[in-house]
């Protein structure tokens, strides 16, 4: 089914992003086909798989990978200065070991953006995969990818980024100012939740990150602004512009983690779930 007017909306949210996958992974086998794909972190991840049409990739990736010490570790924390080795994820991975199907991402018509955060500016920045080589769309999600505190800046063209997540953890905006009204939100944390700011950040980021001020304030404020995101998404939802798919209970899995188990029960509950509103979301998309 092809989408003309409908944005899809993908949240981040470390691990508990592999949800998602599992929500993708379904559209994917219906042949739901977005026009606009926007996505943070770990969900510009899955997007991007959404838009090369690579069914389980997300998912095997870490289920085959996460014990390696190249994938998340402290030793590649102390050797590199990323908990995630980026080198391996996004590089390794996509040219050798998993290869990413550049080909289809290219030629298809879906218009793919990632957002990062502007170290200088503490403001998001969205960079969409026509203007992109291969090397700086992979650039992209390493840096929409890379947690503040357990990862280096990465640089694009000369600017130093960091984790998407930091200025727009959900990007309903963005996809409504690029033309959207009427969107698919996939979301990894559950109705009732409400990020809670944190006294210990707000003491350690601006000396952490002095020589960023801007990104500090952006970091120290997130959940404030997240909190508002929400907000705002439950009253498009209630309007009936936001088809919202969010877990129906906790996921029961840190940002950071390595327990498969629980990695492939968050998966299997996006895909279930999918399954269970699809005709919900048909009507949506049919309105």
């Amino acid at each position: 089914m092809e989408i003309y007017n409908i944005g899809l909306v993908i949240e981040g949210g470390g691990m508990r992003g592999i949800f998602s996958a599992g929500v993708l992974d379904y559209l994917m086998e219906k042949d739901i086909n977005f026009p606009y794909v926007i996505g943070v972190s770990m969900g510009a991840c899955n997007g991007s798989s959404y838009v090369s049409k690579q069914i389980k990739r997300s998912v095997r990736i870490p289920l085959t990978y996460l014990d390696d010490w190249r994938y998340l570790s402290f030793k590649s924390y102390l050797k590199e200065g990323n908990l995630f080795g980026m080198d391996f994820i996004f590089n390794k991975i996509p040219y050798e070991l998993d290869p990413f199907d550049f080909e289809t991402f290219e030629k298809s018509n879906k218009k793919f953006i990632s957002v990062v955060t502007s170290c200088e500016t503490g403001k998001a920045r969205y960079f969409e995969k026509s203007d992109l080589t291969r090397a700086s769309f992979l650039k992209s999600l390493e840096a929409s990818t890379s947690l503040p505190f357990l990862s280096t800046m990465k640089e694009i063209d000369g600017e130093k980024f960091l984790d998407g997540g930091i200025s727009d953890s959900i990007p309903v905006l963005k996809a409504y100012k690029d033309g959207y009204k009427k969107q698919v939100v996939i979301l990894t944390r559950e109705y009732e939740y409400s990020k809670k700011s944190s006294s210990v950040l707000k003491l350690i980021t601006p000396v952490y990150y002095k020589k960023f001020p801007e990104l500090a304030e952006s970091i120290i404020n997130r959940a404030e602004k997240y909190n508002e995101t929400l907000d705002y998404i439950k009253r498009q939802e209630k309007a009936g512009n936001y088809f919202v798919i969010r877990p129906f209970k906790v996921i029961e899995m840190p940002r950071v983690g390595k327990d498969k188990d629980k990695l492939k029960e968050a998966y299997d509950l996006g895909y279930n779930q999918m399954e269970l509103l699809y005709n919900d979301l048909k009507i949506f998309l049919e309105s």
